[in-house]
C-alpha cells in the first residue's frame, strides 16, 4: 500500500479479532512511531505498552467503559515527558512541543499499523489520574492518547470530511 493509499484506508475501529499481533509487525508500528519528526529531535514522549488484560480492564474504566480497549490484543499509552522537551525550550517544550511530539507519533503509528493491514482507534476520552494508576505511569508523564492495535473485526464506513474549500485558507 502506498502512502496515499494508507492515508485513506485508515478508519477507527472499534472491534478487533482476538488473534494476536505479530511481534515483526508491532516492532514496525513502534519503529514507525520512532520515526516521528519532534521539536529539536528530543522525543519528549514515551510509549507503555501493555497486552494484559487487568491492565486493559483497567483502562476501559478509565476510558468511561469504552470496551473496545479489552478486545484489542494490544494497547499503546502514548504519554507527553515534558522534562525531555523543558531542557531545551522551556515552558514551550513543557505545554506544546511534547504534546506536538507525541501526537505526530501517535499518527506514524496508526499509518504504521494500517499499512501492516491492522487497526487502531485513537482513543482520547479518558480520566487522566485513572490512566496513570492503571499502567503505573512515572511521576512527570501525562497520558495523551490510548491507541488500541489488532485486526479489525469491523469495516467500517470511510467518514466524511469537510471539502478542501471548507478546510484550506489561502492568504494573500
Amino acid at each position: 500500500m502506498n502512502l496515499f493509499e494508507t492515508i485513506q484506508a485508515r478508519q477507527s475501529v472499534r472491534a478487533y479479532q482476538s488473534r494476536g499481533v505479530p511481534a515483526d509487525k508491532l516492532e514496525k508500528i513502534l519503529s514507525a512511531a520512532n520515526q516521528a519528526p519532534s521539536a529539536g529531535n528530543l522525543q519528549g514522549y514515551e510509549i507503555h505498552l501493555t497486552r494484559d488484560n487487568g491492565v486493559k480492564k483497567a483502562l476501559t474504566q478509565a476510558a468511561w467503559n469504552q470496551d473496545f480497549l479489552v478486545q484489542a490484543p494490544v494497547v499503546l499509552i502514548f504519554c507527553t515527558h515534558p522534562a525531555r522537551s523543558a531542557a531545551r525550550y522551556g515552558d514551550r517544550g513543557t505545554e506544546l512541543y511534547c504534546l506536538q511530539d507525541a501526537a505526530i507519533a501517535i499518527a506514524y503509528a496508526q499509518l504504521a499499523a494500517t499499512a501492516l493491514g491492522l487497526a487502531t482507534c485513537w482513543v482520547g476520552a479518558f480520566d487522566d489520574k485513572e490512566v496513570a494508576r492503571a499502567i503505573n505511569l512515572p511521576s512527570g508523564q501525562h497520558p495523551v492518547a490510548l491507541l488500541p492495535v489488532g485486526y479489525p473485526a469491523e469495516s467500517p464506513l470511510c467518514t466524511p470530511r469537510r471539502s478542501l474549500a471548507d478546510l484550506v485558507h489561502y492568504i494573500p
